[in-house]
């Protein structure tokens, strides 16, 4: 297995090199150094200070240069990455890493009650759809499930936000505040929301993936064994059914760390999510490739994480 991991980091180290390619030469194609100063500086900003910002961003270096590479954009913009240094933002002059290590936290606030609360409901429900299957519970789950991931998250935080927050006014419609006396009636609406809004699609993927365990031999011989069904839907289902419910739950990992850009957004949270949402509107390209370096490091990891879970589920699962 160990040989299977290097071998999977080694592949995730050329995709890595591979995403700031790309990104590279898109921010190139998007804008030219002096627009991206006249969108930071404003448009009637003097020809000076755009030349001053350019120089001092380090945009004034050619994109490549054969003669002396270290002087070219493309090697400070691969040595900054691969050696985590981040730098500084192109909007604020503010130091990056920083500011990711203290927006991280109110993402992961928001984001690790919602994973771990949504895995657990979104499973039992399941377990509880598919155990009447073929009545009339399991096709008015299905009904309600569909239903729930047809309305978009945009419907479900406007309608919370002007119902729970504006009507009713038992919570705050936006802001954050880290204080442990009250970052639970900051974060319940988004919380509630979130959950709301993930609820309909992990109930009918995980239904779909026990509804096709009960039609497999293991469990048709546990029944003629004996077995009730909800020792077999909870014992013999569940457990072999971990496979594809891994895939999803590992894969999601790495994400928690970035947030949620709609969520944040909405309600004032000043994570990593509306840190991007922020770079993009205001051209900030340094803070930008931060981000999505970041969340292509953690996509790897996740995928990696995702075939070790494999075989700690599966013992006749092997990595070669």
């Amino acid at each position: 297995m160990l040989a299977y991991v290097i071998r999977r980091m080694a592949y995730g180290f050329v995709t890595v090199l591979g995403v700031l390619a790309l990104l590279f030469f898109l921010f190139f194609l998007y804008a030219t150094p002096d627009e991206m100063a006249r969108r930071s500086l404003g448009e009637k900003a003097p020809p000076q200070a755009i030349h001053d910002w350019v120089v001092k961003h380090g945009y004034d270096k050619p994109a490549w240069s054969w003669s002396d590479p270290k002087e070219s954009q493309l090697y400070n913009h691969y040595h900054s990455m691969l050696t985590f240094n981040f730098g500084t933002s192109d909007a604020d002059d503010s130091l990056i890493a920083p500011q990711i290590r203290k927006r991280m936290i109110p993402s992961l606030v928001l984001t690790l009650p919602l994973f771990f609360t949504g895995i657990t409901l979104g499973i039992v429900f399941a377990l509880f759809v598919a155990y009447f299957r073929d009545t009339y519970i399991d096709r008015m789950g299905v009904v309600i499930a569909v239903l729930a991931m047809s309305v978009s998250v945009l419907l479900y935080i406007i309608g919370g936000q002007y119902l729970i927050g504006k009507l009713l006014r038992w919570f705050p419609i936006s802001g954050f505040d880290p204080d442990p006396a009250l970052i639970a009636r900051f974060m319940a609406l988004p919380w509630a929301i979130g959950l709301l809004s993930g609820l309909g699609e992990s109930v009918r993927f995980y239904r779909t993936v026990f509804i096709e365990e009960t039609s497999r031999d293991y469990v048709r011989t546990a029944r003629a064994k004996g077995c009730g069904d909800g020792r077999v839907m909870g014992a013999h289902v569940l457990r072999n059914a971990m496979i594809p419910i891994l895939t999803r739950v590992v894969v999601s990992i790495p994400f928690l760390f970035m947030g949620s850009l709609l969520l944040e957004s909405f309600f004032g949270i000043p994570g990593l999510g509306s840190m991007m949402v922020d770079a993009i509107q205001g051209n900030d390209f340094s803070t930008l490739r931060v981000m999505v370096f970041i969340s292509s490091l953690l996509f790897i990891g996740g995928q990696i994480a995702t075939d070790i879970s494999y075989t700690l589920a599966d013992p006749r699962v092997r990595l070669d």
